[in-house]
């Protein structure tokens, strides 16, 4: 046989199946494709074969050179229509729409092969590319969190504020510190967001349990007695320190990374 290209491993359900390309077609192991198929006896299963489908390959293992039987493609599928096995279909299945394409199309299927020097500069080059682009958008960040300092200070001394303050009032604070929001937009933005119960109902723009228990709204309830004597409680959602600054910074972080990605 001439024209032989090295011999390519791959993997059927964790089976190895060694596989060689001779004057552009591959050719199979038959000891590999016998495990796989189950078919214990290799010399009768290849004696039944034609001149034409099987052949011998010399490769090189531990003990030096050794020479083992191939089948070509017919062959490989005249093995497969004598085994037994579950798998035989599977492994039908695997060669005909994955690997034999794949060799056809490539050359290979997706065997590891070494790297000529050249490409192993650009591989580093690309590499130490992609660290120095990662350093800079870093470095832009940190600028970028840099400016917002005076903000942030602001924001942090809300957060000794007692008071607690209302959601239309988080929003001229957020504008305050240079984020353009309002109040509608602000409560679609906590409700998308988990932050503000979304379904319609009573409980709508009340806190999530999550949002409770981070300590980022309280709920005022007033007691309200109508006309007719009966009485309703109403709900108050409210910002507290914590929570106006958790939100400042939130925004003013998302601001920063959208001026980096920009």
């Amino acid at each position: 046989m001439s024209n032989q290209t090295a011999l390519e491993l791959f993997q059927f359900e964790n089976r190895d199946v060694r596989v060689v390309s001779i004057d552009g077609e591959p050719w199979f192991v038959a000891k590999d494709v016998c495990d796989v198929l189950g078919l214990s006896n290799m010399r009768s299963s290849l004696a039944l074969l034609d001149d034409d489908e099987k052949g011998v390959h010399t490769m090189d293992t531990l003990g030096g050179k050794q020479q083992v039987s191939v089948v070509n493609e017919p062959g490989l599928y005249s093995l497969i229509l004598r085994s037994r096995k579950d798998e035989a279909k599977r492994f039908k299945r695997w060669i005909t729409h994955e690997v034999i394409p794949q060799i056809r199309k490539t050359g290979s299927y997706g065997a590891p092969r070494m790297l000529s020097r050249l490409e192993l500069i650009d591989l580093a080059r690309e590499s130490e590319l992609a660290r120095l682009e990662a350093e800079q958008r870093n470095a832009e960040l940190q600028h970028q969190l840099r400016l917002q300092e005076p903000k942030v200070i602001f924001a942090d001394a809300v957060s000794v504020s007692a008071n607690t303050i209302l959601i239309r009032e988080l929003a001229v604070v957020l504008k305050q510190n240079g984020i353009d929001t309002g109040e509608k937009r602000l409560f679609d933005w906590l409700r998308n967001h988990g932050y503000l119960v979304k379904r319609a109902g009573t409980d709508r723009n009340t806190p999530t349990q999550r949002a409770m228990e981070l300590g980022l709204f309280e709920v005022k309830e007033t007691p309200v007695v109508h006309s007719d004597g009966y009485t309703t409680v109403s709900k108050t959602t409210k910002v507290t320190g914590k929570g106006q600054l958790y939100f400042v910074r939130k925004f003013l972080a998302e601001q920063a990374k959208r001026l980096v990605e920009v």
